[in-house]
């Protein structure tokens, strides 16, 4: 049987060369591409596919709430994340999502083939150096104090918009939230991280790697 793919990464140069990559092997078949998250969960919900092989950092929606939106809507589809950082936060971050693996972009291309088959066969994959990573947490388990942590999803949503330059206005029309719960959510996140302006708020969404600020 074929096992459908969602390619999801802001780069349309990477994108083209995991569709050139995947459409070599037999039983694989690329059947969308998504360059943020947001668009990810919409094609998602309509193409169904097996896989997503997703990025973590995208704009709009980072990659693991949207993994988390995708597996809410569809259990069935397995994801795996694709990124250039093992960093514990986004390991940590994309495992709770419920992803079913997690790949660093300098792997050799057969790692990534091997994952989908191995997801789609219900197991779960991670690169050598994520493994260690996961091990390392396991036996010294340290609180999450990262944005994936202390804030709600619908937080995270809010100020990775903010971060990037949206109005209250756009933002409430992209997630149908009313202007004045946009504008309390903002109060919230601020109160909650004990920031004072708004610059902390966008430094803090980029270490937190919600966003890069590339878009």
């Amino acid at each position: 049987m074929t096992t459908k793919i969602l390619l999801v990464d802001d780069h349309q140069i990477m994108r083209e060369g995991l569709v050139a990559l995947l459409e070599r092997e037999s039983g694989l078949q690329v059947v969308g591409e998504a360059g943020d998250g947001r668009s990810a969960v919409r094609l998602a919900r309509q193409l169904a596919p097996d896989v997503v092989v997703m990025d973590v950092t995208m704009p709009d929606l980072n990659g693991i709430d949207a993994t988390r939106q995708i597996l809410e809507e569809n259990r069935r589809i397995k994801v795996i994340a694709l990124s250039m950082h093992a960093d514990r936060r986004f390991v940590k971050g994309m495992l709770q999502a419920g992803a079913s693996g997690y790949l660093l972009k300098h792997s050799a291309s057969q790692e990534l083939i091997k994952a989908i088959h191995l997801v789609k066969a219900n197991r779960v994959y991670l690169s050598p150096e994520v493994a260690g990573v996961v091990v390392e947490d396991y036996k010294a388990p340290a609180a999450d104090d990262s944005a994936f942590g202390v804030l709600t999803p619908r937080e995270r949503e809010v100020l990775q918009l903010f971060a990037e330059g949206k109005s209250p206005r756009e933002i409430a029309g992209a997630l149908h939230l009313g202007l004045k719960t946009v504008e309390a959510y903002r109060r919230q996140i601020m109160e909650k991280l004990g920031f004072n302006s708004f610059a902390e708020l966008v430094k803090y969404a980029v270490r937190e790697g919600l966003t890069s600020l590339e878009t």
